[in-house]
């Protein structure tokens, strides 16, 4: 496969979309990414990889595609700091986030997710999130719930998700990306773009495949970071013992019906249960956190134990050629 910067190659202007992607020891999923962006109808681009000191081949097979990798140490890496480096070095006016866990599920994500931009009010956009085979039943339902199957134009609230995102580099520019949150830079971000008049716009069609497989120790503590997040952006919120029983039931309840419906009760309701508990307390842990957030807290929190990458990754020997239809089948795409 040519290189992804091929397309912008030999042209007088910088590429107008950056692709930014941020990453540490991704190699079981980045190569999925890399042939999607491949296949996109749109061209236009380049791509830089953050990397927070991976120790596997992460690095390597992003310059295998033609990204551009810019490295930066552990003891530096927050989310909004890695994208600020991201960003700096861009050379695009439209900024597009994506995690290097994620894939297009369409040959025309790029366009869908970039297209809201021809409204000159439009500061930020983000796109659909689903998850595969290996996906846990209850983070369907969070997809399901947070990214809905309709676009919205002009979104009332400041929700948003950097894992499919794009934003004007003229904004950020203005507004660069708080580095002391924990998370949920990009709610932070948002919030802020709107209190300054920008539109924030979600596109169904711009999907993305998000794979999440994590330990039961991992779910609690991406929600335990996200809760200390959301408690310096939004200081009045308090999050109780209470809450934790109350959500955590009403919606292991709400699974077990969407399980029960689907035929899967029997085999999911194990998973169900736990997610839900990990989801929730570890909210409540992030609310009650007072520590100071020394090194060994942002090793648990930001760089967890690598997975090993499983058989089903390895490249398939079906032919290429499979664009000409809306969605990507990367079963019937060749990963090497």
């Amino acid at each position: 496969m040519d290189s992804l910067s091929s397309a912008a190659s030999g042209a007088a202007t910088p590429p107008r979309i950056s692709i930014v992607v941020r990453a540490y020891n991704e190699e079981r999923f980045i190569r999925r990414l890399f042939v999607g962006l491949g296949l996109q109808s749109r061209q236009d681009f380049e791509v830089i990889l953050v990397d927070s000191g991976s120790t596997d081949r992460t690095a390597a097979i992003a310059e295998e595609f033609g990204a551009r990798v810019v490295r930066i140490p552990k003891t530096e890496f927050s989310f909004g700091r890695s994208l600020n480096i991201g960003c700096s070095a861009a050379e695009g006016d439209l900024l597009v986030f994506v995690s290097a866990h994620v894939y297009p599920a369409r040959v025309d994500w790029l366009a869908r997710l970039t297209a809201p931009f021809e409204d000159s009010a439009v500061g930020l956009v983000y796109g659909k999130q689903r998850g595969n085979e290996i996906t846990k039943f209850s983070e369907h339902q969070v997809f399901l719930k947070w990214f809905p199957d309709v676009s919205v134009p002009n979104q009332s609230s400041y929700f948003c998700n950097n894992a499919n995102c794009a934003i004007r580099r003229s904004l950020w520019e203005a507004q660069p990306y708080d580095e002391s949150l924990t998370g949920l830079e990009d709610i932070a971000w948002a919030k802020e773009a709107k209190r300054r008049g920008a539109k924030i716009s979600y596109m169904d069609e711009a999907e993305v495949i998000h794979v999440h497989d994590e330990t039961w120790g991992r779910v609690r503590n991406r929600y335990q970071r996200e809760a200390i997040a959301l408690r310096a952006i939004e200081p009045a919120l308090r999050f109780s013992l209470l809450d934790f029983v109350r959500l955590a039931s009403a919606n292991i309840l709400a699974d077990f019906r969407e399980a029960r419906r689907q035929k899967t009760l029997r085999r999911e309701g194990r998973d169900i249960v736990l997610f839900r508990l990990c989801q929730f307390w570890g909210t409540y842990l992030g609310h009650r956190f007072h520590s100071a957030f020394t090194a060994d807290i942002r090793e648990r929190f930001y760089f967890p134990p690598s997975i090993a990458a499983p058989d089903a990754e390895r490249a398939s020997d079906a032919a290429p050629g499979q664009a000409a239809i809306s969605r990507i089948d990367y079963d019937r795409v060749p990963l090497a």
